[in-house]
């Protein structure tokens, strides 16, 4: 009976978070519109992001290039909480925070150190199809850019 009650709990805790973030905006599989989108030179080009679900968390992969061109694949998972939580793969950041602003949307910083090297907002359209996101950062030899990224859902 308490294996069964235990089982039931877990299940339950699984559930609430997937339904949480079921209902998120961002959630799902991103893929840029480069005909919609204003590249800023030195900016990263993020091709694919994808938001998911891992715990009580959030997984958030992007792949594309970085400002000099060479291949990206970061991996960040933490809260929408406005925390620093470690991110993975990005030459330019060792850290990066998300802030839920409203139901659509996200504001975001990626660190090096201390120094904050992009930030930005993350705008789901109110159908929940195109995401835009305005970043402005510093690249890798210190030039300072500024991109908007229009996403499709996938």
């Amino acid at each position: 009976m308490k294996a069964r009650m235990v089982l039931v709990t877990l299940a339950l805790c699984f559930l609430g978070a997937a339904v949480c973030y079921a209902d998120d905006a961002q959630m799902g599989t991103w893929k840029l519109n480069q005909g919609k989108s204003k590249i800023g030179s030195g900016s990263p080009k993020p091709t694919t992001v994808v938001y998911q679900a891992a715990d009580d968390s959030v997984k958030v992969t992007v792949d594309g290039t970085d400002g000099d061109g060479n291949p990206l694949h970061s991996e960040w998972t933490g809260k929408f909480d406005g925390k620093d939580y470690l991110v993975s793969g990005d030459s330019s950041a060792d850290m990066r925070s998300y802030q839920k602003v409203d139901n659509h949307t996200l504001a975001f910083t990626s660190k090096k150190g201390d120094k904050v090297t992009t930030s930005g907002r993350g705008v789901v359209s109110a159908d929940g199809k195109t995401r835009t996101v305005t970043l402005k950062g510093t690249d890798a030899k210190g030039m300072r850019f500024t991109s908007t990224l229009v996403f499709d859902k996938q």
